[in-house]
């Protein structure tokens, strides 16, 4: 039970911490992408994500939008946000949070 009750904590804090980024384009594509698609990830794809959390928004705003490449430690996960983005309707290239 107490592994449990720790790995939902976990979950609810990167939900949390997705949602309020600090600018408002990483807490509605981060916060969407937590909420969609963090509902049960594996120990990879939990610890990857926890990592990407640790970047700074200028960086991961440019990596999601393509702007510059990811590092090869987080283009996994940002892969599958932006695949995430592209199943929600919000192109990667017309995006009004993105832009072109």
């Amino acid at each position: 039970m107490a592994m449990d009750d720790t790995r939902t904590t976990r979950l609810r804090r990167l939900r949390l911490r997705s949602q309020r980024r600090g600018t408002r384009e990483m807490d509605l594509i981060l916060g969407g992408y937590a909420n969609a698609c963090m509902e049960d990830p594996d120990d990879a794809d939990l610890v990857a994500y926890e990592e990407l959390l640790a970047e700074i928004d200028q960086d991961l705003y440019a990596w999601v939008s393509g702007a510059k490449d990811a590092p090869p430690r987080h283009r996994s996960a940002i892969h599958k946000i932006r695949t995430y983005l592209s199943a929600v309707s919000f192109s990667a290239v017309n995006s009004p949070i993105i832009g072109p």
